[in-house]
């Protein structure tokens, strides 16, 4: 077949100019290969994002009061949060809401034997652990009896009843901490594995986390900063973010908006959408140099047209039609584009493999997206090829004949 012929010619055409084509190519292969790279490395970040967020919750939210909307920054007990709050959310959103709350916790220096060391003791409601994953290797999570009892219990992780008590399976055992001044020994019932996270390493702490029933911390009376709350997943956080908020302001006499909410799921949209735009942005400025691939591969396709003229000659006296030499320059200057485009995909690939090695975080890469790079790279050399092959098709073969 004639297409087949037209390949074979291109292919020994490159061949014969190794070094040159080579070049040619340097254009497209950086172009291609920065923008795999790119939208590799930033896919690899959205994958991240997404395992962290499940593993934290992603229906997770935390409702807060908006001080910017405090009139003459003036505030009023009645405007703060308070436990009867959270009795009222539940009784209206029923099973909206799956976990609800107060966000509290204290800080204290403990001390077993001769080992000293932090803890942030986290207070939290029953079976916590069901909705903000994590792994209990032994004993138990805080329960309903903990919390309603106000219970001197604690969970800890496998790293600090390794540090405090040299062994993982730490139940039973007692930590003397100070809550609000009070002095507390709290028995440990539960020991928890949980993967270390790309958060660990944004705000590392020396404290040890663990957790306690939010009963003992929050003082009776006193008003709340946060109410944490797990929401059915069903729904969307926002609208009943909004809902719950305006619900609050209803309640307790106050305008609409001095209560607000942050939902995990709002944060990982706001990280992807800017990881996104990063990606957009800088593959387009990457992009620029297919461009300027493209040109290179009509210059040196020009180049080529002048050094084969008599070739052009002979092919046209020969009965080689006008199309047919047009289709033979056209498709060298594909192939051309296409191999540094898979030149550029394979060097794409290995450089987000390779830089995600360095963060440890698995490479993912978009066959849509190498299958797109390589196609728009053809299509790069078929463009800025037309050119130069109409030039070749158009060469009168008297006149290429008496080319030297």
């Amino acid at each position: 077949m004639l297409i087949i012929e037209n390949i074979r010619l291109a292919l020994t055409a490159i061949k014969s100019n190794k070094m040159r084509s080579f070049l040619t190519m340097l254009g497209i292969i950086i172009g291609i290969s920065s923008v795999i790279a790119i939208t590799s490395i930033g896919s690899s970040a959205k994958s991240v994002m997404d395992d962290e967020f499940s593993t934290f919750g992603k229906n997770a939210m935390y409702i807060y009061v908006n001080w910017n909307k405090m009139e003459n920054d003036w505030v009023e007990e009645s405007d703060l949060l308070m436990m009867e709050d959270i009795e009222a959310l539940k009784t209206r959103f029923g099973e909206d809401i799956i976990y609800i709350a107060p966000s509290v916790s204290a800080k204290s220096e403990v001390k077993v034997g001769r080992v000293e060391g932090n803890l942030q003791m986290n207070g939290v409601g029953a079976d916590y652990n069901n909705y903000f994953k994590m792994d209990l290797v032994y004993g138990r999570m805080i329960n309903k009896k903990d919390v309603e009892g106000s219970r001197d219990r604690i969970v800890i992780n496998t790293d600090a009843a390794r540090h405090f008590f040299n062994k993982e399976n730490a139940v039973g055992e007692t930590f003397s901490v100070s809550i609000n001044g009070d002095l507390k020994d709290l028995s440990v019932v539960g020991v928890y594995k949980k993967e270390k996270s790309i958060f660990d390493s944004m705000m590392p702490s020396e404290d040890y986390p663990t957790y306690i029933p939010y009963s003992i911390v929050q003082q009776p009376g006193a008003s709340l900063q946060y109410i944490e709350l797990y929401v059915d997943p069903n729904k969307d956080p926002a609208a009943l973010g909004l809902e719950i908020t305006n619900y609050l302001s209803k309640i307790k006499g106050k305008q609409e908006g001095l209560y607000a909410f942050e939902s995990a799921k709002a944060q990982l949209d706001m990280i992807n959408g800017l990881l996104g735009t990063l990606s957009l942005a800088i593959g387009a400025i990457a992009a620029i140099s297919l461009v300027v691939g493209g040109i290179g591969i009509m210059n040196i396709m020009l180049v080529s047209v002048t050094e084969r003229t008599k070739e052009i000659g002979i092919r046209k006296s020969l009965g080689a039609r006008t199309k047919d030499i047009l289709m033979q320059f056209l498709i060298e200057a594909m192939i051309l584009s296409a191999i540094g485009g898979l030149i550029g995909t394979v060097l794409g690939v290995s450089i987000a493999a390779i830089g995600m090695s360095f963060a440890d975080i698995s490479v993912s890469i978009q066959p849509a997206v190498i299958f797109i790079a390589v196609g728009f790279s053809a299509i790069v050399g078929m463009f800025f090829g037309l050119y130069p092959a109409r030039k070749a098709a158009k060469l009168d073969p008297i006149e290429a004949l008496r080319y030297e």
